[in-house]
């Protein structure tokens, strides 16, 4: 009845390779290196490493609404071709981080996205888009 974008279905297979090569294998890795840092806060090695890599294969910021495609490499996804990317980076707890698609981040960056002057865009938005904040 309904099917998803022609994007969606790419970013779908994407994500889906992605997971099995670098997400699943390296859970243990990230359990690890988890009880080993000094909090619970603390950064995570593998985690960088893997948003370096989701970047690179253009897996970055997939929560983008259409209405701010400017904002996103591929144009912005419907909540409908979302939600399938979100089911699957869902499967691992720690996941959504590695893809800049975890919360509060994604709603802060919707919010900026809709209502914040340029000035507040410049300082509080593009950096969480670039995942340095």
């Amino acid at each position: 009845m309904f099917e998803f974008s022609e994007n969606s279905q790419d970013l779908q297979a994407r994500l889906s390779a992605f997971m099995d090569e670098h997400i699943y294998p390296n859970e243990h890795v990230y359990a690890k290196q988890l009880n080993l840092a000094k909090s619970r806060y603390a950064p995570i090695p593998l985690m960088d490493e893997l948003k370096h890599k989701a970047r690179a294969d253009g897996l970055w910021n997939l929560f983008v609404p259409p209405a701010h495609a400017g904002f996103s490499e591929f144009g912005g996804l419907s909540n409908f071709d979302y939600a399938p990317l979100a089911e699957l980076m869902g499967r691992v707890l720690w996941c959504p981080e590695v893809f800049n698609c975890n919360a509060p981040d994604t709603g802060n960056m919707e919010v900026l996205m809709k209502y914040a002057t340029a000035a507040q865009q410049e300082r509080w938005l593009t950096p969480l888009l670039q995942g340095e904040i």
